[in-house]
């Protein structure tokens, strides 16, 4: 994927349809809302499974374990995702559709964070695996609950991290370094610096330039 950022102010049209383009502008706080509520709900959930006298060590671990799984995640949907490469013009405008919009127009507002009807479907998806594998093949349901809620934590502060990389000057410490590793991947080579809330698996996988 290969879109340049243009000059117009003037958001770019996705559709044609009135109805489908509403839903490409989508401001931070409809994902604050949106998520934020299925951080608790999953939460509760998982304090209310525990049985009187029982451990709730894996609350803790879990919320942390599935904040940390996202970071992964993120760099892996990033990477291969949202900057695949096309090989046919239908593959190209979907990939301008998911992520290549924001690399022609970085600073839009409305399209800085992921729209619901691309983040519910991954959300589903993720919530699948994550039964599939800790609760069927491990037989450990009890994280199962723990580690959603961390996980889409995770994506919230993801989300909302990216929302101010953009937007937000930074002056010093982590914040600063990681606004200029984001800002380095849109402005000097897109196919590097995958990472946005943190440039952890951009080392792992030597996608970071020495």
């Amino acid at each position: 994927m290969s879109h340049g950022p243009i000059s117009s102010k003037e958001p770019i049209r996705l559709f044609k349809s009135d109805f489908l383009e509403f839903f490409t502008h989508i401001h931070p706080a409809i994902i604050v809302a949106l998520w934020f509520p299925v951080v608790i709900f999953f939460l509760a959930r998982a304090i209310l499974a525990i049985e009187p006298g029982a451990s709730w060590i894996h609350i803790p671990i879990g919320l942390l374990l599935g904040a940390f799984i996202w970071t992964f995640a993120e760099y892996m949907l990033h990477r291969f995702l949202f900057h695949f490469r096309p090989r046919n013009p239908w593959q190209e405008r979907v990939s301008f559709l998911f992520h290549g919009v924001h690399h022609a127009q970085p600073m839009s507002k409305t399209r800085l964070v992921m729209p619901p009807p691309v983040s519910i479907p991954l959300a589903l998806f993720f919530y699948g695996l994550y039964w599939f594998i800790v609760a069927q093949l491990l037989g450990a349901a009890q994280w199962v609950a723990p580690l959603f809620a961390g996980f889409i934590a995770g994506y919230l502060w993801y989300d909302l991290t990216h929302y101010a990389l953009h937007h937000f000057p930074a002056q010093r410490g982590y914040y600063k370094m990681v606004r200029l590793h984001h800002m380095r991947h849109h402005g000097k080579d897109p196919h590097i610096r995958y990472g946005v809330s943190s440039p952890l698996w951009d080392y792992v996988f030597r996608t970071m330039p020495k």
